[in-house]
């Protein structure tokens, strides 16, 4: 499932394209995907509608747009689930087998496609209240954090899938992030020192921030065409050289050695999830109950 990097990369890639674009026509293909908003009110709303801004909050693209004849601005929320993609296509062009909402733009058309169809793009912005701090914002402080995770014994890798905790983080960049602070992914969140919290948030915001980074060299191309890049759920031109080199330190490589130590990396099932951690670089140790105040912060 795409998380906060490659959904930030897909953000910065279709806001420049889609501002100031008029929605000329609405073709709802999965009703599905915009629950609980109908296909009728999706449709009103939108039809000459103008877009005005694109951001990210956690895993979810934040569309603003103003409706027709109206002068305050509303917010569309489109989440990609476990295979959706967006992009733009010519207007002429034929639509893919999977389209599950397009928006004609005049001589373009905006594409969310998506195979399984868990994904959504709905007027119902209720679940953007319900998320925790963005880690790539100042909000995101070590003491925020700490006492967050002061508050449950769930083990740490598990807990930093809960998006009220952290939003954006999921199962790839929460196993990244806990190999580069050297923590045990069974230890219990309420267990970290002021130490290791900080040093956990500290790699959250590494790993997130390099992902962006190298995302943000993949030459994108939304024609629907060719096969998705990897992590990235979204097309690239078809024979396009691949600058996207996955910079992941254990996740997927389960019996490959540790680039630190040279252990076997080894994975283990929590809550249903892969996770990926070398046992020797990531020894459940060094963990107290107890937390002194003044916890750092950058």
């Amino acid at each position: 499932m795409p998380e906060l990097p490659e959904v930030e990369v897909l953000v910065r890639h279709l806001a420049p394209l889609l501002r100031n674009k008029t929605v000329r026509n609405v073709q709802v293909r999965r009703v599905k995907v915009l629950a609980p908003t109908s296909s009728r009110k999706f449709a009103r709303t939108l039809r000459g509608a103008r877009f005005v801004g694109l951001s990210r909050r956690g895993k979810y693209l934040v569309f603003e747009f103003r409706a027709q004849n109206q002068t305050r601005t509303q917010i569309l929320v489109g989440h990609l689930g476990m295979t959706g993609r967006m992009y733009l296509l010519p207007a002429a062009a034929r639509l893919p087998r999977h389209a599950a909402v397009v928006l004609g733009l005049g001589r373009e058309k905006f594409i969310f496609e998506d195979t399984r169809y868990f994904g959504r793009l709905t007027l119902d912005a209720s679940v953007l209240a319900r998320l925790g701090p963005e880690p790539l914002a100042r909000e995101f402080t070590a003491a925020c954090f700490a006492r967050a995770l002061s508050r449950s014994t769930q083990p740490i890798k598990i807990k930093l899938l809960d998006q009220s905790l952290v939003a954006g983080v999921g199962n790839i960049y929460a196993s990244e992030a806990l190999f580069r602070a050297r923590l045990a992914p069974t230890l219990p969140a309420c267990r970290l020192s002021n130490d290791q919290v900080d040093r956990l948030r500290r790699a959250i915001r590494e790993v997130l921030r390099e992902a962006i980074d190298c995302g943000s060299t993949v030459p994108l191309n939304y024609s629907g065409a060719g096969k998705s890049g990897r992590l990235f759920y979204f097309g690239r031109a078809p024979g396009s050289p691949d600058f996207y080199e996955e910079r992941l330190r254990v996740y997927g490589r389960a019996g490959q050695p540790c680039v630190n130590c040279g252990s076997p990396i080894k994975d283990m099932l929590q809550a249903a999830r892969r996770t990926f951690y070398c046992s020797c670089c990531q020894r459940p140790r060094g963990a107290r109950t107890g937390r002194k105040s003044g916890v750092k912060s950058v």
